[in-house]
């Protein structure tokens, strides 16, 4: 048996298209949808997403507003920036690229950031929104994922879904999107992570698994039950290369899984363009 890749490429790409025409309707009226990103000292992994973030947005017409400060940049200076970007009406969304120097409270940084232009979609009135099921930006990796997992038929809604990790950028919020009744949600969902003793036999009974511990090969083939579907939304870099929370051997068992990369990656950076564009779009 070898599984169904979930190829988030092409999905973000059809997604892309769909949001270029928006786009494309915005302008027309004089209002090009801007996206602002802060991006602080020279961390290559964190300067290179924010490069790719910033390529897509011209690819789809959102116009980027990009500032690069200095590893010495203080709390004062990266919240000016926030501020200057709260106030912009050309700026309807704002990206503050984690994570920040030492010393800097990024919780607080965060929290500046008006929950209206809040593009990853984590601020807590965002989050609240989520746990009320009312409107609003969607956290982009969690809601890439449930996209994901839809473009390729996946069976979700009364399903069990297990979810490996309780971050707040991917289990948490991911955890109460896939449990609310809607569209490729509605699933018994469970979350464990790397200290419960028995992760193993709860991951072995998940129809759906969503690996996002950031631990390389933490979900082997003898972990999923056959025809599952495995989701590698943890990754770890060694060197170089990024490894998957995923091990290789899990495609021989489950029924779909994500490749090592062009999974879940494109499909987060397609979220974070969706909200942009409904940002500007909310915009009266």
């Amino acid at each position: 048996m070898s599984a169904q890749l979930l190829d988030g490429e092409p999905v973000a790409a059809r997604i892309k298209m769909e949001l270029a025409e928006r786009v494309a309707r915005l302008t027309a009226l004089g209002r090009t949808p801007g996206l602002g990103t802060i991006l602080v000292a020279d961390d290559v992994s964190s300067a290179r997403y924010v490069e790719m973030k910033i390529a897509e947005c011209a690819e789809i017409g959102v116009r980027s507003f990009d500032e690069h400060l200095p590893a010495s940049a203080t709390q004062r200076d990266i919240e000016a920036i926030v501020d200057r970007f709260n106030a912009d009406a050309n700026v309807h969304s704002i990206l503050v690229q984690l994570p920040l120097p030492e010393g800097v409270n990024e919780g607080e940084v965060l929290l500046r950031v008006k929950p209206k232009k809040d593009v990853d979609g984590l601020h807590p009135t965002n989050l609240g929104r989520l746990v009320m099921g009312v409107p609003g930006p969607l956290p982009c990796t969690p809601n890439g994922i449930v996209e994901l997992l839809a473009a390729y038929q996946v069976p979700v809604e009364g399903k069990h879904v297990v979810i490996i990790g309780r971050g707040l950028t991917i289990g948490r919020p991911l955890a109460l999107l896939m449990a609310l009744r809607r569209p490729n949600c509605n699933a018994a969902v469970t979350v464990v992570h790397t200290g419960v003793e028995n992760m193993a036999d709860i991951v072995r009974s998940a129809d759906v698994v969503i690996a996002a511990a950031g631990r390389a090969g933490l979900v082997t083939r003898d972990m999923v039950k056959p025809g599952a579907a495995v989701v590698g939304a943890g990754t770890t870099f060694v060197g170089r290369k990024i490894l998957s929370d995923v091990a290789e051997d899990v495609n021989e068992v489950a029924g779909w899984v994500t490749p090592r990369l062009g999974g879940v990656g494109p499909m987060t950076r397609a979220m974070l363009l969706r909200n942009a564009v409904l940002a500007a779009e909310k915009v009266r």
